[in-house]
Order: C-alpha cells, then structure tokens, then sequence
C-alpha cells in the first residue's frame, strides 16, 4: 500500500501523489509512447498496478482505454475520481482536461480551450499539447494549433518533440520555410521524431506535386497535355491519398482540378467540401480575407468537370489572378489561373460578352474588353 502524502516527479518535472517510482516509470514510458506513435501505450495500465491510488495514472488510463473499452475506462475514472483530495495541482488540471473529453457531448471548442489554460500553468506537458493538437486538427485550426505550441516552446527549446509538433501546423499553413527550419532543428534534437519526420517527407513530396499540378494545368490550358500521355491520371491517383490535402490552399484548389479533370469526382467534391468546412470555421475577418481563395477553388472544381460557364460565374468579372495571391502562391504560380480564366471564356463563348454589355449599356463591357484583348495577346498570338 503507497504513502499518501509522498509526491515524485514525472518526466516534465512536475509532481505526482505517489510514492512508487515503477508508476512514475509506467507513466514516463506512456508518455514516450504518445509522443513517439509507439504500440505499447498500454504500459500505463502497469503504472495503476503499481499505485492503483495514483489519480494521474488513473485518468490517463481511463482516457487511453475511452474509444476501446468504455467499461474500463470508467472504473479508472472513477478511482481517479475517488482519491483527488489526495492530488497535486497539476493532476487536478489534467484529471479536469481529459475528464471533459470523455463526456460524449463535448465541445471541442471548449476541449481545447481546456488544455491551452493546463498548458499556461505547466507547459511542459508535451503530451496535453499533442493531445490538444490532434484535436486541432481534426477541427480545421492550424492556427490554434500553432499558437498551443508557439506558447509553450519557450519552455521546451531543447526538448525531444517539440519541434516536430511545430513544423505540423506551419506546414498545414503553408508556411514551408519556417515548417522546414522546425523540422530539421527537430531531427537535431531526435531522429525518431515521428512529426519532423513527416513534415521533411511531406514537404520534399508536396514542392514535388505542386510543381507537378501546376505544370499539367498550364499544359492542359494551351492544348498540350496529350504530348505528355496519362501523367494527370497518374498524378491524380497519388493524390487522391488524403494525407495530401489541406496543407497549402494552392496545392488544394491544384488537387480538386486535377481530381474533376479526371474523374475522381467523389474525392474531388470530398475535398471542396472539406475546404468550405474549413473556410465556415474560420473568423469573419479571415473567411473575407479567403473568399476568392474559396470561390477559386469552387471554380476549378467546374472546369475540371467541364462546367466553364459555371466556374465564370463563380469569378470576378474582372478577374485577375493577382488578387488571389491569398491562396499561397506566387505572381509566377497564380498566373495560370488568368489563363484558365480565359480558357473558359473561349470555351462557353463568352469572349464576345462585351457585346451583350454594350447592348445593356453595362459598365462590364470595357472591363470585359481590356481583360479579353489583353489575355488573347498575351497568350494566344
């Protein structure tokens, strides 16, 4: 039977009610195996055999057991539950944070919000970080997942993991440089570490396919895909792997052409709807900012399908892809949208619209004129 009143201290340096060092080593290694997506999380049912009394073995037991065994779970719940008189401030607030999660109507709002507050009192919790993380990102928040980690990495600058957990949500914004800089320092600190792992990986294999993408968009527009055989399908079967999704606006609104365009039309309109859930997440100020970023998207979805007077509708009439420089792209990478632009006028026979203003005495009709000359010289004599 342990002591009630001894405390030892865990990984992160924060104290646990026990006095048995085999549950504090129990727990030490269920923490290794979050952080390092190891298969023996179940060491953290040795660390309640080792102090059934421990409410931090108790509570992380039950939330490792939640989706599994629910049964389980509870009874470890509730001996967490049972001896919190006896718990130090720092089980309280994870007993408190992960509690809240095994409610089945939680808010993931509120989840999160739970974790940043654990996180201000002890932010070396790396593991509430990569569980606030995950959540995260099944929530569509990058943002929120970068400012978790960006508030804690003063605490951690020498840590195993922490860097990894950095680089995920730059790259999910598509700040590459920065995402590529956390990644390497990550692999400095721990090869194993499996976040900086994937960022390198996804990053050399993103740069490669977004090339890629655009180079067939800018080839399929000026009629000269044929020349290099099925490349899009091919391209397109990779991306259909949703590990590829949602990590640059511009490698997405890419994606879904080149989905429609081939026919993957279920993954396609998978992937404009995962965007638009996405873009209603965000604030109002953000969602003004990614409008075009958005209605571009929806646009290239109908011109992959062949819709072109669709994807007309859903673009300024002035457009001019410059202004959709919010997707991530630069003046260079944004251009062949112009081009797709006018593509689609030659296709639904509207680059003689400016006719139809001038009938209705429509300011459109110069706009439409100036942009239909300027486009047809610069690409097409």
């Amino acid at each position: 039977m342990m002591q009630e009143g001894m405390e030892l201290k865990d990984r992160w340096g924060y104290q646990v009610s026990t006095s048995s060092q085999a549950c504090v080593s129990a727990i030490n290694s269920y923490y290794h195996q979050v952080l390092s997506y190891g298969r023996e999380r179940s060491v953290i049912l040795e660390a309640v055999a080792h102090d059934k009394n421990c409410v931090l073995a108790n509570i992380l037991a039950a939330h490792f057991l939640h989706s599994s065994a629910s049964s389980r779970a509870l009874t470890y719940f509730d001996a967490a539950k049972s001896h919190l008189e006896h718990a130090t401030l720092y089980e309280k607030l994870v007993f408190d944070t992960i509690s809240y999660l095994l409610f089945e109507d939680r808010d993931d709002d509120v989840a999160v919000e739970l974790h940043s507050k654990l996180l201000k009192e002890f932010p070396r919790d790396l593991v509430s970080l990569k569980r606030a993380q995950v959540m995260c990102f099944y929530m569509g928040l990058p943002g929120r997942s970068l400012s978790l980690v960006q508030q804690v990495l003063p605490h951690n600058e020498e840590e195993n993991y922490i860097y990894g957990m950095l680089a995920f949500p730059l790259l999910e914004l598509g700040q590459m440089e920065d995402a590529e800089k956390a990644a390497r320092r990550g692999f400095e600190i721990n090869k194993l570490d499996s976040w900086a792992q994937h960022a390198v990986v996804q990053l050399n294999v993103l740069e490669v396919y977004l090339n890629a993408a655009g180079l067939l968009l800018r080839l399929y527009v000026r009629g000269e895909l044929d020349i290099i055989g099925d490349r899009l399908r091919i391209l397109a079967e990779c991306l259909t792997n949703q590990a590829y999704w949602y990590l640059e606006w511009h490698f997405d609104v890419l994606i879904v052409w080149a989905l429609a365009k081939t026919g993957e039309i279920s993954e396609a309109e998978d992937l404009l709807n995962g965007l638009k859930d996405r873009f209603l997440r965000m604030t109002k100020k953000k969602q003004q900012q990614m409008q075009r970023g958005m209605m571009l998207a929806e646009a290239l979805y109908a011109y992959g399908k062949g819709d072109d007077r669709r994807g007309l509708e859903l673009l300024d009439p002035d457009f001019d892809a410059t202004d959709y420089k919010i997707i991530g792209a630069s003046d260079e990478q944004v251009d062949v949208f112009n081009e797709v632009w006018y593509n689609m006028l030659l296709n639904s026979g509207e680059v003689l619209r400016e006719r139809g203003y001038k009938l209705a005495n429509k300011p459109e009709e110069g706009i439409a004129n100036e942009k239909a000359t300027a486009l047809e010289s610069r690409y097409f004599n």
